[in-house]
């Protein structure tokens, strides 16, 4: 009886690549439900009644200035970033060895959240009381008047700080792309007679191009999927870009779904085609390639303009900001006026003694640990499919397109997409954390992704090999060998994932409840209704909240944690 049972059960048993197979059809069958399938509900919902949402969106009066604002604040910020980036980065290559700490600094303002920027820059050049205005009005060609010279609430000024924003991710991009530059090249243009100048446009800028293509592209798609800027800086004005209109379109009363689905639209087709662009564009990247035992590591210590380079955009990136958020936080009230009498700490208290604002704080820390905790091991599947799953070639392709929608597709309109899917059956989980967690697991997972993806390409298939042949299994591979040679760049992923949701306002804007409020949304509320001492002091603890993780992740994992983002 034995041996048929054990003869029937051995007829039943699946094939391991069977099972593998099965595995990842289940885990890309969950991911597409949560990806793919809100934008597929947004573009039926646009589509019904002969497309109602389309004509009610775009037959309005003033949708071509709308979609103007919008193009103009993606190339623009786009513009701005990529040069200031693409200096920065060389800059840093150029540092004195005594000044090499400098290098992290253009990575400093990820963890300074946006909103807090964005509120930071307003105290300081709002046409009244902004105290930069106060100052700039001493001087005498500005003199005599109540108001400028600058007005931060103009389209001009929120095309500059969302610029200086996005810098920080084309500075990771380019100055990972220069590190793997041989210093063979640049020695031998130098010694050919190139200035500095020559090399950077000769030399250095050729080889970084998939680097400046990558870079520019994510840069353009966030440029393209702006919310925080234009909501809180253009309504005084009522400057409009797309995802404001499907921010007022799905809180106005009665909500319009329909419209804001096909508000969104443009981004959506927009962001599928870049990725597919930025793929054609770098093609074959073995062709940018450096062969040579050196990295690229140029002689410092006669680069002087390097160090004053990334010091002044560390001023006005970091600094500048901040002294607007701690003034206005130890005030009682925001005036163009300063007294020291007025310095005072009652705003801190009341956020201490606030009960919602705490929550907030709580909910922010326990749904982004929560999303990264969850985004970690499935960034490293869909890793280990893409870079490993040969044999599953169809799947491969299916986990690339899931993985990279997030990234291609702005926050707001999957916040719009969950707010639709989730308020009604099968699952209803509007006003739960488990809705806000779902939704930055979704925004994270190309990060989880990509980092990781990166990190085995550089190990390659000796270690896994190795483990193989001496008759580990693949978990017991992927236990005990990869994943602690993968530590840096997993706890680099976990820095950059935990700082990112603890900014996250767009998608949290959109799916949150009273009853679950973030850090990002209460604030929002704060700004709304003027309360604006609270609105610099809860900005202010953003940005201690991410530090802390951000130094959490730097005890555990090394200094370098954020270098390696």
């Amino acid at each position: 009886m034995a041996t048929v049972t054990t003869a029937v059960n051995r007829s039943f048993a699946l094939p391991a690549q069977w099972r593998t197979r099965l595995g990842y059809f289940a885990l890309l069958a969950v991911l597409a439900y949560l990806v793919v399938l809100p934008m597929i509900r947004l573009q039926s919902l646009a589509f019904e009644d002969g497309a109602r949402g389309y004509r009610a969106q775009y037959t309005r009066f003033d949708i071509g200035e709308t979609i103007g604002t919008t193009i103009a604040l993606a190339l623009g910020s786009l513009v701005i970033a990529m040069v200031l980036g693409t200096l920065l980065a060389f800059a840093a290559s150029r540092l004195p060895q005594r000044f090499g700490f400098l290098r992290i600094i253009p990575i400093l303002p990820i963890v300074m959240p946006a909103v807090a920027n964005i509120v930071g820059w307003a105290f300081l050049l709002s046409p009244g009381p902004g105290y930069l205005n106060v100052l700039l009005r001493k001087l005498p060609w500005w003199s005599g008047t109540d108001s400028g010279p600058i007005d931060v609430y103009t389209v001009p000024w929120i095309i500059i700080l969302t610029g200086f924003g996005l810098t920080s991710f084309v500075y990771l991009f380019v100055s990972a792309g220069m590190q793997n530059i041989g210093a063979e090249h640049l020695e031998a243009a130098q010694i050919s007679g190139s200035s500095t100048v020559g090399v950077f446009f000769r030399v250095v800028l050729p080889l970084l191009r998939p680097s400046l293509i990558y870079g520019g592209g994510i840069a353009l798609l966030l440029g393209l999927g702006q919310f925080t800027g234009p909501l809180l800086l253009g309504q005084n004005y009522g400057v409009k870009v797309l995802t404001t209109e499907m921010y007022r379109r799905v809180s106005e009363s009665p909500s319009d779904f329909a419209a804001a689905a096909a508000a969104g639209s443009p981004l959506v087709i927009f962001g599928l085609v870049l990725v597919l662009i930025q793929k054609g564009l770098l093609g074959n990247q073995s062709r940018f390639v450096t062969h040579g035992g050196k990295s690229f590591a140029p002689a410092g210590g006669r680069s002087l303009w390097a160090t004053v380079t990334i010091v002044v955009y560390a001023l006005f990136a970091l600094i500048i900001p901040l002294i607007g958020l701690i003034i206005v936080a130890l005030t009682p009230y925001w005036s163009g006026s300063l007294s020291w009498d007025l310095l005072t700490l009652d705003n801190f208290r009341a956020l201490a003694a606030d009960s919602a604002i705490m929550s907030s704080v709580l909910t922010s820390v326990s749904t982004s640990l929560a999303a990264v905790l969850i985004c970690v091991p499935l960034g490293y599947l869909m890793a280990t499919l893409l870079v490993r799953g040969r044999q599953f070639k169809i799947m491969a392709l299916l986990a690339d397109l899931i993985t990279a929608l997030p990234l291609g597709i702005p926050a707001v309109i999957f916040g719009v997409g969950f707010l639709l899917t989730y308020t009604e059956p099968p699952l209803i989980l509007y006003g739960t954390q488990t809705v806000i967690i779902l939704v930055y697991i979704v925004l994270m997972l190309p990060y989880a992704t990509r980092m990781q993806m990166t990190a085995m390409l550089s190990l390659g298939n000796t270690y896994s090999e190795a483990s193989a042949t001496s008759g580990a299994s693949p978990l017991v591979t992927n236990l005990r060998v990869m994943l602690p040679l993968m530590r840096p760049t997993v706890l680099s992923a976990v820095a950059l994932m935990f700082i990112l949701l603890t900014h996250e306002f767009a998608a949290s804007l959109l799916v949150r409840a009273s009853t679950t409020q973030v850090m990002g949304t209460l604030l929002f509320d704060l700004w709304q209704n003027g309360s604006y001492p609270l609105v610099a002091a809860m900005a202010l603890l953003m940005t201690a909240v991410t530090t802390a993780g951000v130094g959490v992740a730097m005890l555990v994992g090394g200094r370098n944690v954020l270098n390696k983002l």
